[in-house]
């Protein structure tokens, strides 16, 4: 199983951030430009929350509030759920299952170094179970003989 360090190497080490202090209006405008679902909120180098659009629909778009005038800090989540960089797919998946995410920022040595989102868990599961179906029939290739 691929380890999530694995999966950013081919993914990529890409961190998508805004301030807390930064408009709603101005964090789904980069996640729109970006196109992607959710960013990390960044304060001082450090990770204070994460904010998704489901943050936006649920408390902007619902209550009838204004992206233009609202405070990321507002609405983010502040208790982010994260993972490790050698913890491996099938344990984050479940992770976010169990927790009702779809994205995870990943820590190595109290650093963060990325984002898998649950895309990225399902395409490394594929992809593994591809080349698990391919090496199985390899190997009945292989060792099966007509007679």
């Amino acid at each position: 199983m691929k380890t999530i360090d694995q999966i950013l190497k081919t993914k990529g080490y890409f961190i998508r951030s805004i301030t807390s202090d930064a408009s709603v209006y101005d964090a789904i405008k980069l996640m729109a430009d970006e196109e992607i679902g959710a960013l990390l909120v960044i304060d001082d180098g450090k990770l204070v929350g994460i904010i998704s659009e489901r943050d936006y629909a649920r408390n902007i778009v619902i209550k009838g509030r204004s992206s233009k005038d609202t405070p990321v800090r507002e609405i983010m989540t502040r208790n982010v759920i994260y993972t490790t960089s050698e913890k491996n797919a099938n344990e984050c998946l479940a992770l976010m299952t169990a927790k009702h995410v779809r994205h995870l920022p990943v820590f190595t040595d109290n650093q963060l170094i990325g984002v898998v989102s649950i895309g990225d868990l399902v395409k490394a599961i594929i992809s593994e179970q591809k080349d698990l179906i391919h090496r199985l029939e390899n190997y009945i290739l292989e060792n099966t003989s007509i007679t």
